[in-house]
């Protein structure tokens, strides 16, 4: 796995746990989040408010089924189990700031509810 890969691997760890402040750290002041068909928010304020608002006191489960980099792109895919054993199956495609010590600068999510089985 490259340092990337494992670098978007721990971000989307810190989701599922909801570690805020090593998500905060990892992005860029003027970040873009974009929840297709829920919001899209610019800004670190913003994007704190959402994360605060989208924390769980116990952490989701979370399966990732791919990581895919290339330059200063890269997409991530997989399922969360929330607390409450509701999946969803995510892909969130990412924009980095540059390539030593990228930081998050643009996030599109793609986010389904999946049927109980």
């Amino acid at each position: 796995m490259t340092k990337k890969e494992q670098f978007l691997q721990k971000v989307n760890e810190a989701f599922a746990k909801s570690d805020i402040d090593f998500i905060m750290e990892h992005v860029t002041d003027d970040i873009e989040w974009t929840v297709i068909g829920d919001f899209n928010l610019k800004g670190k304020e913003k994007f704190l408010e959402a994360l605060k608002e989208m924390a769980s006191k116990e952490p989701y489960q979370i399966d990732i089924k791919n990581i895919i980099t290339h330059g200063d792109s890269a997409a991530v895919d997989g399922v969360m189990k929330s607390p409450d054993n509701k999946e969803y199956a995510f892909c969130d495609v990412y924009k980095f700031s540059g390539f030593k010590n990228p930081k998050i600068k643009n996030m599109t999510s793609y986010v389904l509810s999946l049927k109980e089985k």
